[in-house]
């Protein structure tokens, strides 16, 4: 699969709140740095994104991709979006993606509780 593939992949899939799917583009070895901490590996990865998806399986929530940037193996993302929780104003993911799989990701954002 392409970056791009796998970029698509991974929107479409947390997009649709499918733990499985999201965790299909991460393996063993990758990691996932945000301004919380480091997760590494797929147990860690996994209970990022089941915090995640409890706050953006809300009603009402809600998230859309500002900017989307790929260039080789680099992909990288601006978005902005709201829960019932959370304003997250700014926010932008850069993954390094290998032979399919996410190995590396970062994320950063502008996140205010109501």
């Amino acid at each position: 699969m392409s970056t791009e593939d796998v970029l698509k992949h991974h929107l479409d899939a947390f997009a649709n709140q499918d733990i499985e799917a999201v965790m299909e583009d991460y393996g063993e070895e990758s990691v996932v740095i945000t301004n919380t901490g480091t997760n590494r590996g797929l147990d860690e990865i996994e209970g990022l994104f089941e915090e995640l998806f409890a706050d953006f399986s809300q009603p009402g929530s809600e998230i859309t991709v500002d900017q989307q940037v790929v260039e080789d193996d680099l992909a990288y993302i601006v978005w902005h979006g709201e829960t019932p929780d959370n304003a997250y104003e700014f926010a932008t993911d850069t993954f390094i993606i290998h032979d399919g799989i996410i190995v590396q990701q970062t994320f950063a954002g502008d996140i205010t509780p109501k």
